[in-house]
This record gives structure tokens, C-alpha cells and sequence, in this order.
């Protein structure tokens, strides 16, 4: 069967952490989509206080089961992939998985004060505020400089790469054409292996109500497609409904930027496919 964007769903989530809806359901309605590779991602566990429950435990024996259970269940039908989201402050690592997502969702002080990027608008207030005395773009380099040391772990797949855009709507917190905002960004993703690495386009943000336009900007697309990289289309979905949400939108922002192939993972590694 010719291979195509949609028939890959691989940033998803369930219920061993912030997703609504459990594996198994998850699961069939990727089948029932004709998703062919189907991959679970859940959010790996991080020491930050408030965390629990919506991230997975240390100890991933349950989670590991419940995968081995569903890639049984669809044998021969459904690839099913496991896999994990990391974070920049997680403890644990992401071995023996078929994949691996490289995320950045706080940023944390010298005192060990932990600020969401993407929860709540208080808490990006604070992190500019408490760690860069007010200065909005000194929060994004420091941003971007810890998505940059997770990009230097070459993650199957870099997540959400510009995600401290997802409150900024009408730039509320800091100018998203400021050259030292553009520079930061650019320096991380730079810090990325365009050969061992893919970039998502991840229209997680939009199917939330957050954002009109999927992460990332036009500009990172555009310098990526430059240095030879490769992206992936992903849904970062938390419900079962949103597995392929807004996939044409995605690749039309690919195609704006000059990409032609968007990847697939499957078991055998990672393949190209037409957009």
C-alpha cells in the first residue's frame, strides 16, 4: 500500500498521563482511521512537583505491558510503536523504545522553581518575571537553549520546537519577528542533526483552541528544508478524535516552506512519502 502522511500517527497520548482516552481506545481508533503506524508517546516522568498524573510513573512495567498487549492485539494489521515523549528534566531515559520524542515544557531556576512554557499564562508571566527580571526574550533564549541541549541528544523526533509560542497570541508576552527571538530559535535548531533527527509540524496547539497555525514558524521550516532536514506530521493527540487533526493544514505549511516528503516512522526505521 502506496504510503502517505495520513497512514502515521506517532505523538499521541493516553491515559498513563495527560491523554483522555485509554491505549486501547487510542488504539482502535487509529485502526478504524486506516492509520497504519500507530505510535504511543506518553509524557515521560519528570520530578516536578504537581506533575503526577500527568506524566507516566518511574517504574513503566504497566505501560510497557499495555503497549505489548495492543502491538499482540494488531498483529499483522496495525503497526503499533512504543514510545515516549521526553522531557528536558525528566529522570528517567528512553531506552529499549522504538522511538523517542525530545521535549521542552519548563524551564527551572537556579532554586529548583519549575515554570510551565505551555499550562497557564501565570506561570510564563512568572518565568519572565522571576528568572529574566522582566525581559520576555531573555526567557526565550533561555527557552531556546535548553531545547537546543535536548536536540543535542538527537531525538527520533524534536518536539514542538517553538512551543513557548503556544499562550503568546497576538505576541502578548514578546514579539515573535524580534531578531533576538528569530536568533535563539534559529541557534537551537541548529543544535539539531538534520540526519538523525526529525522535526515535527505539529498541529497539537490548534486542535486545543490555542493556536490558528501549527508549531513551528515558516521561518524555522524554511532554515530546516535549507540545512537538509527532514519533518514529520504529527497531531500530539490527547483524544482519540484528534489523531489526524489538521494533517492537510500541516502539510500545506510543509509545502509553503519548500518540502515535497514528509517522513513515517514504521518498525523497519523511518521512511518518505509524498505530501
Amino acid at each position: 500500500m502506496k504510503k502517505t502522511p495520513w497512514c502515521c500517527s506517532v505523538h499521541t497520548h493516553a491515559d498513563f498521563c495527560d491523554g483522555r482516552d485509554t491505549l486501547a481506545a487510542m488504539a482502535e481508533a487509529a485502526s478504524a482511521q486506516n492509520i497504519q503506524y500507530f505510535g504511543i508517546s506518553c509524557h515521560a516522568h519528570t520530578p516536578i512537583p504537581n506533575d503526577d498524573g500527568l506524566v507516566l510513573p518511574r517504574d513503566m512495567t504497566a505501560y510497557r505491558a499495555a503497549i505489548a498487549e495492543v502491538q499482540a492485539r494488531y498483529a499483522g494489521r496495525m503497526e503499533v510503536l512504543a514510545g515516549m515523549e521526553w522531557d528536558s528534566w525528566s529522570d528517567v531515559t528512553p531506552e529499549g523504545f522504538d522511538y523517542w520524542i525530545g521535549s521542552v515544557h519548563y524551564q527551572r531556576s537556579p532554586e529548583e522553581v519549575y515554570y510551565s512554557m505551555d499550562w497557564k499564562k501565570e506561570q510564563l508571566a512568572a518565568c519572565r518575571d522571576e528568572m529574566y527580571g522582566a525581559d520576555a526574550l531573555a526567557m526565550t533564549e533561555g527557552y531556546f537553549r535548553v531545547v537546543g541541549a535536548v536536540a543535542e541528544k538527537r531525538p527520533t523526533i524534536l518536539g514542538h520546537i517553538d512551543l513557548i509560542t503556544k499562550l503568546n497570541a497576538g505576541n502578548r508576552f514578546f514579539d515573535e519577528e524580534s531578531p533576538r527571538y528569530r536568533a535563539a530559535a534559529l541557534e537551537a535548531l541548529h543544535r539539531t542533526d538534520p540526519n538523525g533527527t526529525l522535526l515535527e509540524i505539529n498541529t497539537g496547539g490548534v486542535a486545543r483552541g490555542y493556536r490558528t497555525a501549527p508549531y513551528p514558524a515558516l521561518f524555522l521550516l524554511r532554515e530546516w528544508r535549507a540545512v537538509g532536514g527532514r519533518v514529520i506530521l504529527t497531531a500530539d493527540a490527547h483524544r482519540k478524535e484528534h489523531l489526524l487533526f489538521g494533517y492537510d493544514r500541516a502539510a500545506e505549511l510543509a509545502r509553503a516552506a519548500g518540502f515535497t516528503e514528509s517522513a513515517v516512522l514504521t518498525a523497519a526505521g523511518t521512511e518518505l512519502c509524498p505530501l
